[in-house]
């Protein structure tokens, strides 16, 4: 019971990241857009464009990647690994989600809110929006926040995943 529960939280949550991401890529375009417009129809580029076209960039990278995590679109390279006894695969697989939760929570989560305190600190400000750049940097907290709760509920798929069964569940997509 609390598994489907769980499980339908983390799809609403995927679905909520989605929509983030599809809105702010829509923003990224509508910002370029208008960019090129004001550069090569107006004469002079409007100054704010590029900084924010950066941060958003920014963002969606660092959400998108949340997202592939999530949704176990992330590239990996398991050649040699599908080669191995069901059992050492399994291992492998629960090392490495444990490999990125431990990269996730100290250079996201823990860096990352770090370099947010740090610039907030500093009183730090963009130069052409006036934002202040500890706002812009919480995309790395929050990216990492995502990459733990989705590599987390990995983690128990794959402890709750018998090891003869893994492989097959991974590969059901895979052309042959």
């Amino acid at each position: 019971m609390m598994r489907t529960g769980l499980i339908r939280f983390m799809k609403w949550m995927t679905s909520a990241l989605n929509a983030i991401l599809i809105i702010a890529v829509a923003l990224l375009v509508i910002d370029v857009v208008w960019g090129v417009f004001t550069r090569y129809v107006m004469g002079e580029q409007a100054k704010w464009t590029e900084e924010l076209a950066r941060f958003l960039l920014v963002w969606v990278t660092l959400l998108g990647g949340a997202v592939a995590f999530g949704t176990k679109g992330h590239l990996g390279v398991d050649y040699f690994v599908g080669k191995l006894h069901p059992d050492a695969r399994k291992l492998i697989a629960i090392v490495v989600h444990l490999i990125v939760i431990f990269f996730a929570v100290a250079i996201f989560l823990y860096g990352g809110t770090r370099v947010v305190f740090d610039a907030l600190a500093m009183e730090q400000t963009t130069p052409a929006l006036g934002w202040k750049m500890g706002h812009v940097y919480l995309a790395l907290p929050i990216a990492g926040f995502f990459m733990v709760l989705f590599t987390i509920e990995n983690l128990i798929e794959s402890l709750a995943t018998p090891a003869d069964e893994m492989h097959e569940a991974d590969s059901a997509g895979e052309l042959d």
